[in-house]
């Protein structure tokens, strides 16, 4: 017994070890916090309506169960052989029948028109800045920027193996927490901040989805065909999501990074890029950190003058 108890509580010490890393990891990317029920933190208007949408149904879900279990242990006592030794004959209730066939026809009516709002919302591309092309390969993503101003810039977008991400991390001057696992690919696809864009999405062999949460972004990549949708990041900062679409053995290891940065920076790294995407890269790396060096260094200024 004790061996067994021992061994139990290793297991209890290696998960705990295992959560603390995962979660310590993705606690640094926006959208995620530690020990996390629900969805990614929203920034954009369309998952601000999906949170909202899947708080509403669960309140109406919550209150409908809650009820059929009163009915329950209302008849379990009302109609026991102790309470009721001698069984009711009753066959029909018209007024019973009317009611749990209306009721539920209205509850789907409550839930059917925010529902259908929302898809409206999700399909109906508003007015754009920019148009970005995701095409999804055996096992990775590649993104093409069509507009006119953004040349012929075009480039692949694969995962970074658990050996390179150590290599990574210094070469974005970083710490490796910001380079996590299975989610973190060599070329970012950068969008700047508070832009409408139109999202194309296609595929070269088999059918892929992009997914990425945080926007409440899901559209199926399918060969021979060019899907449509769009997002608005509200937020600086990198988001990241999957292929959701069952795609073939190494599934698993398809992730999308976006990098959201200022108006100024996406400039600047967009007129290097159409040259040189790595120097692109190199270049809005140092300007991102130099950002948050000059922002930490107005936070100490703040917290200086409020203790004078």
């Amino acid at each position: 017994m004790k061996v067994v108890f021992k061994r139990l509580m290793n297991l209890v010490t290696m998960a705990t070890a295992f959560a603390g890393v995962s979660t310590a990891a993705l606690a640094a990317e926006p959208g995620f916090n530690n020990w996390q029920l629900g969805f990614q933190a929203s920034t954009s208007d369309v998952m601000d309506d999906i949170t909202w949408f899947n708080n509403f149904t669960l309140i109406i879900i919550t209150v409908i169960t809650l009820f059929v279990l009163a009915l329950l242990m209302y008849c379990v006592v009302k109609f026991s052989a102790k309470n009721n030794p001698v069984p009711s004959r009753t066959s029909h209730n018209t007024t019973i029948e009317i009611v749990w066939t209306v009721v539920p026809i209205l509850i789907l009516v409550i839930i059917a028109i925010p529902s259908f709002r929302l898809l409206y919302k999700q399909l109906e591309i508003p007015e754009y800045d920019m148009t970005v092309k995701a095409i999804g390969y055996q096992w990775y993503w590649g993104y093409e920027y069509t507009d006119e101003n953004m040349g012929e810039l075009y480039f692949d977008s694969i995962m970074v193996q658990d050996a390179e991400r150590q290599a990574v991390a210094d070469a974005r001057g970083v710490s490796i927490d910001e380079v996590p696992r299975l989610l973190a690919v060599d070329y970012d696809l950068v969008i700047p901040v508070d832009t409408t864009v139109r999202l194309q999405v296609t595929s070269e062999d088999v059918i892929h989805a992009f997914a990425m949460p945080t926007w409440g972004v899901k559209i199926d990549a399918i060969p021979g065909r060019l899907n449509e949708t769009w997002f608005h990041a509200r937020e600086e900062g990198v988001y990241y999501g999957q292929c959701s679409e069952l795609c073939g053995k190494d599934h698993a290891f398809m992730p999308i990074a976006v990098r959201v940065v200022s108006a100024d920076q996406f400039q600047q790294w967009a007129s290097v890029a159409q040259d040189d995407l790595d120097v692109a890269n190199e270049q809005l790396m140092a300007s991102i950190a130099e950002a948050k060096k000059l922002a930490a260094q107005g936070d100490v200024d703040e917290i200086s003058v409020a203790a004078k």
